[in-house]
């Protein structure tokens, strides 16, 4: 199957310059888009807040720390949703294309997930650039970033593909998942920090497998501290799991995918 992939190389990279070219044809602002929507998503938070309900993060007196700490925070969840929910379609989404062109199908989770990740490597850079003005300059620490990019990345992809299995099959499978997407985000340490939960409650974000992956950016370009490596095991597991079960799954189905089509 990776064989197959690997021999569609060139249909993989050709893929994801069209879906850049596809998906800002005809718009002025262009690729400013990518990091448009996550920035002012960040920004509406901080606004709301901390300059309205007075929210700061603890430990620090700085008026910019809660918003560098929404920035780090947003731009890891987005990784992750973008991946998982455009995985979720892809298959429906390209379901004219695969009655017609035989191809590995597994080369369109591949295609979504490297225009993700390029989406994301242009986001950290206005993110550092948005740091670097509230008075949070780079560090040593950041070459870790890139470690939580791959396990959101790996983790989204993993699941993303296992749903969008069954959402060809099943397609309330989306529209339910859509839902526990917004649960998960209000589960994730991204607008809060975790110990300012209440301790009954604490444990809803200590079991979140992305609460570590997503604190190895805000502890990195917020606070300037390496992660703690050894919470990051089980996500790893979890993610390589995953994909091990996912790659089995789809390659029993794949065969009647674009039949169910």
């Amino acid at each position: 199957m990776f064989e197959a992939v690997w021999t569609y190389r060139n249909f993989i990279v050709a893929s994801v310059k069209g879906e850049f070219k596809n998906r800002f044809a005809r718009s002025r602002l262009g690729a400013a888009w990518i990091v448009l929507h996550p920035l002012a998503q960040a920004s509406i938070y901080a606004i709301v807040l901390a300059d309205i309900l007075g929210a700061r993060l603890p430990g620090t007196d700085s008026r910019s720390a809660y918003a560098a700490y929404l920035i780090a925070g947003t731009a890891a969840w987005s990784l992750f949703s973008e991946i998982l929910l455009r995985c979720m379609t892809v298959f429906i989404e390209y379901g004219s294309v695969l009655k017609k062109i035989a191809f590995p199908r597994l080369c369109l989770p591949i295609v979504v997930a490297c225009s993700a990740l390029i989406n994301h490597a242009v986001l950290l850079l206005a993110s550092a650039l948005v740091l670097l003005y509230l008075d949070y300059p780079p560090s040593l620490v950041w070459i870790v970033v890139p470690v939580g990019s791959v396990l959101l990345a790996a983790l989204a992809f993993g699941l993303g593909i296992l749903l969008g299995l069954m959402n060809v099959f099943v397609r309330d499978v989306g529209h339910v998942f859509g839902i526990a997407m917004q649960f998960a985000f209000w589960l994730t340490p991204i607008v809060y920090v975790a110990s300012s939960l209440p301790p009954r409650l604490q444990w809803l974000t200590a079991l979140n497998p992305l609460t570590p992956v997503v604190a190895i950016y805000q502890q990195a370009l917020v606070f300037g501290r390496w992660p703690d490596f050894t919470a990051l095991i089980i996500p790893a597991l979890l993610a390589a799991g995953l994909i091990l079960v996912t790659m089995s799954v789809f390659r029993r189905a794949s065969p009647e995918l674009v039949d169910a089509l």
